[in-house]
C-alpha cells in the first residue's frame, strides 16, 4: 500500500481528530479512505443521474418533434384549478 501526505489547517487537523477521537475511525487513513469511498461513490451516482437526465431530455426533444405537445398555459391552468380544489376541500374540513 502506498503512503501519501497531506497539510492541513489546525482547524481540519482538530476535527479528524476528533473523529478519530469518538472512535468513529481508527486512524487517519481510516478517515481518508472513507472520505474517498463516499467520493468515488458519489462520482458514480452522478454519471448515472447524468445519463438518466440526457435521456430524459431526449425523449422529450423526440415527443416534441413528434407533436406529442401540450400548450403550457392549459397545463398551468389545469394545476392551478386542481390545487384550488384540493384548497377547498382542505378548507372545508
Amino acid at each position: 500500500m502506498a503512503s501519501m501526505n497531506i497539510s492541513l489547517p489546525d482547524p481540519m487537523r482538530l476535527f479528524v481528530q476528533s473523529r478519530i477521537d469518538s472512535g468513529r475511525y481508527a486512524s487517519v487513513s481510516d478517515y481518508v479512505r472513507d472520505l474517498i469511498r463516499r467520493d468515488q461513490g458519489r462520482s458514480e451516482e452522478d454519471e448515472l443521474w447524468l445519463r438518466e437526465l440526457d435521456a430524459s431530455i431526449e425523449r422529450s426533444l423526440a415527443d416534441a418533434a413528434a407533436g406529442r405537445v401540450r400548450d403550457a398555459d392549459e397545463v398551468f391552468d389545469e394545476l392551478a384549478a386542481k390545487y384550488r380544489r384540493m384548497a377547498e376541500e382542505r378548507a372545508a374540513r
